[in-house]
């Protein structure tokens, strides 16, 4: 899927053809400078190449939405073999073999949903570059990676909630999510816990996470 290439990307490929068109007939022909020529100008010096910038960040965007791009860091390895391996039982393997939401497994469910999520989800995926190349995690083993590393935060509820809804019938007639919706509703019981639907990622927990 990554090495694809995307209409965004065609666009900032095609944009950037044609600026360098009009710069290089310039550069060999070296016209008078008309109104005519000035307007090429303008398109090959301007016009085009903000096409293809806007393209081509955009197609980087979307190329960071993709679960391979997660999984480029060697710490991540395992975790993209994981939503790969069509046996694997954890949630977010299970998570990624749907049709819906299997392409961008890492983002849809990681991703913020306020009302800033994008550019707050794209810092946060900063920060990990941060740490990769400048905090150690580049030099580190997956062992200690996986013994040290937890996310930031508690897993939000909320984020689940995107896709399972909280107020239907199905989810509030269940036994275990009244008795527990104050914490639900607060984030102090994770859905994904090794007491309620397990965590998303098995292998990068100790014995004492999973409630062994």
């Amino acid at each position: 899927m990554g090495s694809a290439l995307t209409p965004f990307g065609a666009l900032a490929i095609g944009a950037a053809t044609i600026a360098a068109g009009i710069l290089l007939q310039f550069l060999i022909a070296r016209p008078v400078l008309t109104p005519t020529v000035r307007m090429r100008l303008l398109l090959g010096l301007a016009v085009f190449p903000f096409i293809a910038a806007v393209a081509s960040t955009g197609s980087g965007m979307l190329r960071t939405t993709e679960p391979s791009f997660c999984g480029s860091c060697h710490v991540m390895e395992t975790h993209l073999s994981d939503l790969e391996d069509p046996k694997s039982l954890g949630l977010a393997a299970r998570h990624s073999r749907s049709h819906i939401i299997g392409p961008t497994a890492c983002y849809t469910c990681h991703a913020d949903y306020g009302m800033l999520g994008y550019p707050l989800t794209k810092l946060t995926g900063m920060m990990h570059v941060y740490h990769y190349y400048l905090g150690g995690y580049r030099n580190w083993s997956l062992e200690k990676f996986h013994a040290e590393v937890r996310t930031a935060k508690p897993y939000p509820n909320l984020n689940c909630q995107q896709c399972h809804s909280g107020t239907l019938a199905s989810f509030t007639n269940i036994k275990e999510h009244l008795s527990l919706s104050d914490e639900l509703q607060q984030n102090a019981v994770s859905c994904a816990s090794a007491g309620c639907h397990g965590v998303a990622h098995p292998f990068t927990k100790t014995p004492k996470e999973l409630g062994r």
